[in-house]
């Protein structure tokens, strides 16, 4: 074994020590001193990335015959598993579902994160109280926005200003779409995506690039917003993505003065159609004065362990047990 050779064994071991395995290709580019390493940084958090790079460029540094250290990162492209929330029409609670299941997913240990695909009605921002927060770029993608409830984000009410109207064509939504989804997510390996209501645009572009492991759909329980679900369910059925299950939302209402239990818009019609269909059901969440209220402040209501929060929690265990299975098959 040459010299060269004796140094270039004695390094590689080091690197490897130094990385913890994660260091590879290392060479030495001329006589000087300059050396080359290759370092992977899958399944790192961006904020886990540097210090190990720094790391590694000053334990080579250290040795009498190193005068450069030119580290090249490398990570593989993880495949994400999405998680998308749709309904068959707006106003049915999609986005307070959306937010809460992510909340109380990531509570149940999933490395999850948010985006906002509602793209001309971004609510995400409000609900967990990022507004005017903008994401800023990584490289050639965007970073998401962190938050108090360990769940980063994109929307594009993060990027448009507020109150700004958003009137983009198909493929202009769907090129936002893209940045949104595509993004720096870091060690984030689910992400709970919040769909337009409908089935349009950005709802087949979502399944076309970026398809979804499941979906989630949110109806309220009364026969109109149950007939706007069950295409909602056709859609994804078509494009052979998985129904996780059906959510009643707005299911009863609780006065608070005496407590007597009213169904402003019926009961029970969500389990009724997910049994028609097939399909399992979730659960269900009330028309909740203090749901409204969280809500409007940024505050998830899984964020916290009062009564509000726990149908969400109910539900994301649900979604929990069907990935774990997913996962195990």
């Amino acid at each position: 074994m040459t010299e060269q050779s004796a140094d270039i064994a004695r390094l590689t071991a080091a690197a490897a020590d130094l990385s913890g395995g994660r260091s590879s290709g290392l060479r030495m580019l001329d006589d000087s001193g300059l050396l080359a390493v290759v370092l992977d940084v899958s399944g790192l958090a961006v904020e886990e990335r540097q210090p190990l790079e720094d790391k590694l460029r000053a334990g080579l540094l250290a040795d009498a015959g190193v005068r450069e250290v030119r580290i090249a990162m490398t990570a593989e492209k993880k495949a994400m598993t999405i998680i998308a929330v749709g309904s068959g029409k707006g106003g049915v609670g999609k986005s307070t579902l959306a937010a809460n299941l992510a909340v109380a997913l990531r509570r149940l240990g999933v490395k999850v994160g948010l985006v906002d695909a509602d793209i001309y009605g971004p609510s995400q921002p409000r609900l967990m109280d990022s507004e005017g927060v903008k994401p800023e770029a990584r490289g050639s993608k965007l970073a998401p926005v962190p938050n108090a409830y360990g769940v980063p984000m994109l929307s594009t009410g993060q990027i448009a200003a507020p109150g700004q109207a958003i009137a983009w064509r198909g493929p202009m939504a769907g090129k936002a779409l893209e940045q949104l989804v595509d993004a720096s997510w870091g060690d984030i390996d689910t992400l709970v995506v919040d769909l337009p209501p409908g089935t349009g645009d950005v709802q087949l572009t979502m399944i076309q690039r970026h398809k979804p492991a499941g979906a989630v759909i949110v109806s309220t329980p009364q026969d109109l917003a149950l007939m706007d679900a069950t295409r909602a369910v056709s859609l994804f059925e078509q494009a052979d993505v998985p129904i996780i299950g059906l959510v009643e939302n707005m299911a009863g209402y609780a006065c608070p003065h005496c407590g007597e239990v009213s169904d402003p818009f019926g009961c029970g019609g969500a389990e009724a159609a997910a049994g028609t269909m097939g399909l399992d059901f979730l659960g269900r969440v009330p028309l909740s004065m203090g749901i409204r209220l969280a809500s409007d402040g940024g505050v998830p209501p899984a964020a916290g362990t009062d009564p509000a929060g726990e149908p969400f929690h109910a539900i994301a265990a649900k979604v929990a047990d069907w990935l774990n299975t997913r996962k195990g098959r």
